[in-house]
């Protein structure tokens, strides 16, 4: 067998626990996942898909593959990712990631949930899957991702996901359901940053951000050091302009706190306004929004955090659904659901990290459905 062309991906995944009995396997469990991650790259995107991909590209395959029983068909490749263990699975991919790519100090890290909308089963009485998953917005690509429990939410999910990844000198960003104290302390504690929105499962400390910011405003900030910015984005034919206040006053800082009673928020450094206004074509749309974070820094760069939050929908769940079409995906046996939505992570990632091909990623997945020369430079990072 010649040289594997994919070695980090060999290297993470060579540890990665096979669930069949060891006599009984015709097919190399590393072989399976090659497999899989070559036809998702090229658009397959249920098991049969796959399995014609591997017929497709037999050949080509045989020259760093073993397949010493052909190409496995689509039930045996589906049961083989059913019983996967999701935990190793993840961890393989979050290795492989730290392994091939070098994070940008101080960017923002997004993280925000995304439910596959057709991965239930109603005759077993199971949910459709919701993943939490952290976006690197300065790379351009998915750093981890955790299943929500059936019984639960993302606030329990998302200080595991934390405990995966490594904010140190980032700024971890995350809407409403994430504003917990728990959760702030654990980015605080991993020598990391915090941008919360705060909506109304924080009644009183929404309350209290927007009365302050009330009174400063009906004086003209005549009384209050707040530092502002705006800043005017135009795409499309929309254009879209975000005035941000930043308040970073002690005096302001300790009157929320002390609102809070007893059990105050941790690092609290700053609070933040956000009013946003949109036009398209004719028509006009504004929404103010409220934050809180342990960032002191100037109200330019706290309102470029957070419009990077945003990179999250249009750069990683659109193009899940647009590009991948998750939602329309039926793999829900077992693991499969989940683990599938790890390998779209995955060949995401190495869509976006490959800058030679023009266009986008279906024009990508396309071209490397054609090109086997274009399909192992994606491979290869």
């Amino acid at each position: 067998m010649s040289t594997h062309p994919t070695g980090p991906l060999i290297e993470c995944f060579q540890e990665l626990k096979d669930p069949r009995v060891e006599y009984l396997c015709d097919h190399r469990l590393l072989d399976i996942i090659v497999i899989t991650i070559c036809a998702v790259i090229c658009g397959a995107n249920s098991w049969t898909e796959v399995e014609l991909f591997g017929q497709a590209r037999k050949t080509w395959l045989t020259k760093f593959l073993e397949l010493p029983h052909g190409i496995p068909s689509h039930d045996t490749i589906g049961d083989v990712f059913a019983r996967l263990d999701p935990e190793q699975f993840r961890a393989c991919f979050m290795n492989w990631v730290l392994l091939i790519n070098e994070l940008t100090a101080g960017q923002v890290i997004a993280i925000d949930g995304k439910t596959v909308r057709r991965s239930h089963d109603r005759h077993l009485g199971k949910g459709a899957i919701h993943m939490v998953s952290a976006w690197a917005t300065a790379n351009n690509l998915v750093l981890g991702q955790i299943k929500v429990d059936d019984k639960s939410n993302e606030i329990t999910a998302i200080p595991e996901l934390l405990t995966m990844l490594d904010v140190s000198g980032c700024i971890v960003t995350i809407d409403a359901m994430g504003c917990q104290k728990e959760i702030a302390t654990k980015i605080l504690n991993q020598e990391g940053h915090y941008i919360l929105a705060v909506k109304g499962n924080q009644q009183n400390l929404h309350t209290a951000i927007k009365d302050v910011f009330e009174q400063a405003a009906s004086t003209d900030f005549a009384h209050v050091s707040c530092d502002v910015d705006l800043a005017v984005n135009k795409d499309h034919g929309r254009i879209e302009k975000r005035h941000c206040w930043v308040i970073t006053a002690p005096d302001y800082i300790a009157y929320v706190q002390q609102l809070q009673g007893k059990n105050v928020w941790p690092g609290l450094k700053s609070i933040i306004k956000i009013e946003a206004c949109r036009r398209i074509g004719e028509e006009s749309s504004s929404e103010t929004r409220y934050y809180i974070s342990s960032c002191n820094d100037s109200a330019k760069a706290i309102n470029g955090f957070i419009r990077s939050h945003w990179r999250v929908e249009n750069s990683l769940h659109w193009v899940l659904d647009i590009a991948f079409r998750e939602d329309h995906s039926r793999v829900r046996k077992g693991h499969a659901a989940e683990i599938f939505a790890i390998l779209r992570h995955m060949t995401l990632n190495l869509l976006k990290q490959e800058k030679t091909a023009k266009g986008g990623i279906q024009a990508k997945r396309f071209k490397a459905a054609l090109e086997t020369k274009y399909l192992l430079r994606v491979l290869q990072g």
